[in-house]
């Protein structure tokens, strides 16, 4: 690892105790930190990672924030889901105590070469596929982001000469400071997070700090046919490279063969792979088929755009799962594509009359209580040959942890449904 020894005797909080939250603690407490976390929540998921931590050396508090564990400290590291109105935000920002990110943490000790990818839809499988490529290639690449493991958690296996194939959100870009990765890939970019950022130009300002610190050593790849991310090239020191996705190729393969073209990966490896990928769990994956109506989840799926490239790429007639806590978007945008193809409409989670506003008039729904019950009701209301699609357009934050818990819930109670059926 780079700069280890500058963190030893220093006294950093964590804020937020999840998955990066718990990575940032044992690497820090490895290095000889003292390590203080604080979460404003106090429940099952936060417990488990606290009893994963030593007790001894971590010190914890959970159910509350207190201006304690921000006052005197040298470092602040904030997770993801900390919003920058969060108090201990705004506590390091009165007692000037510096605050980063996961990513800017992991950066300063990561000895690898480092490719980001950001934009509003295809994240996951963009940098699933590029980590596929420099493997197929020989490299020894680490595929981190929202993905699996944090960045942090997989910093002390890297070396000079290995890759990390990196998903970055415009949360995480908010707060870094040196990052720097070699290749930084901006997919698209379309209305998102608007219950976090206050503006479409603050989230565009967020994410264009992935290219920030680039040089003229280092790659931008941006998508040339999205107008606002085409017009970011002026905006960045580092050399341009265009992507453009077509009826041939669909946008994230094209921003794949981008990157790989900068890595100097042959373009028949790269081609190879993407011909041979299934697909990415909780993305338009298929589940089941029960009496001739199939079940897809597609749980990762938490804007408008990525339920429009879902419903495009369906031809049967479909039943749409969707709702969860509402990010500020607009789902009237929706309609052209569903009007044709959207059958019925079932709603749940917290975002259900915010949906229904959208969709009265224009598209048939219901309200279910839980995404449980809006299997059985999709069921209900399926037609042999219909398509159940799962694709909440929502954050999962009002009933799940995260989107893969919500897509596991959604396959256990299409299993279940399947068993029944089939003792009928």
């Amino acid at each position: 690892m780079r700069n280890a020894a500058y963190f030893k005797d220093k006294k950093v909080t964590i804020v937020g105790l999840a998955r990066s939250g718990k990575a940032c603690a044992k690497i820090l407490e490895r290095l000889g930190a003292k390590v203080f976390i604080t979460d404003n929540k106090d429940n099952n998921s936060t417990r488990s990672y606290a009893s994963q931590l030593n007790s001894s050396v971590v010190k914890i508090e959970l159910g509350r924030h207190s201006k304690d564990f921000i006052a005197g400290k040298d470092l602040v590291i904030i997770s993801p889901g900390v919003p920058r109105a969060a108090a201990p935000f705004i506590w390091a920002q009165e007692l000037k105590v510096p605050v980063i990110s996961e990513i800017e943490f992991a950066w300063i000790l990561c000895p690898a070469t480092v490719i980001a990818v950001t934009g509003s839809n295809g994240k996951t499988t963009t940098t699933i596929l590029i980590g596929r490529i420099l493997e197929a290639a020989g490299k020894k690449v680490f595929v981190c982001g929202n993905i699996g493991n944090p960045f942090s958690g997989e910093i002390e296996k890297m070396a000079e000469g290995d890759f990390v194939s990196l998903e970055v959100s415009s949360f995480q870009l908010e707060q870094i400071d040196t990052f720097k990765p070699q290749v930084a890939v901006i997919l698209n970019f379309s209305p998102n997070h608007l219950d976090r950022h206050k503006d479409m130009q603050e989230y565009l300002e967020a994410k264009r700090r992935i290219f920030i610190n680039q040089d003229k050593n280092d790659y931008t790849v941006l998508n040339a046919l999205d107008p606002v991310v085409s017009a970011l090239s002026g905006q960045t020191h580092a050399r341009v490279v265009y992507f453009s996705g077509s009826e041939d190729i669909n946008p994230n393969y094209a921003a794949v063969m981008a990157v790989g073209l900068t890595l100097g990966i042959d373009r028949g490896i790269t081609l190879e792979v993407l011909k041979n990928f299934k697909g990415v769990e909780h993305r338009m994956e298929y589940v089941a088929e029960i009496n001739n109506v199939k079940f897809i989840n597609d749980s990762k799926a938490t804007t408008v755009e990525s339920t429009q490239w879902a419903l495009n790429a369906i031809k049967a007639p479909v039943i749409l799962i969707a709702g969860g806590r509402h990010k500020g978007i607009d789902y009237r945008t929706l309609l052209p594509s569903a009007k044709n193809k959207v059958r019925q409409a079932i709603l749940i989670g917290e975002a259900r009359p915010i949906l229904a506003e959208a969709f009265k008039g224009e598209l048939a729904f219901e309200e279910a209580q839980g995404l449980e019950d809006a299997v059985r009701l999709a069921m209900h209301k399926a037609s042999a040959g219909d398509c159940v699609l799962f694709s909440p357009m929502c954050s999962s934050f009002d009933m799940f942890s995260n989107y893969e818990e919500r897509g596991r819930v959604f396959k256990k109670a299409v299993a279940d449904l399947a068993n029944k059926e089939a003792l009928r």
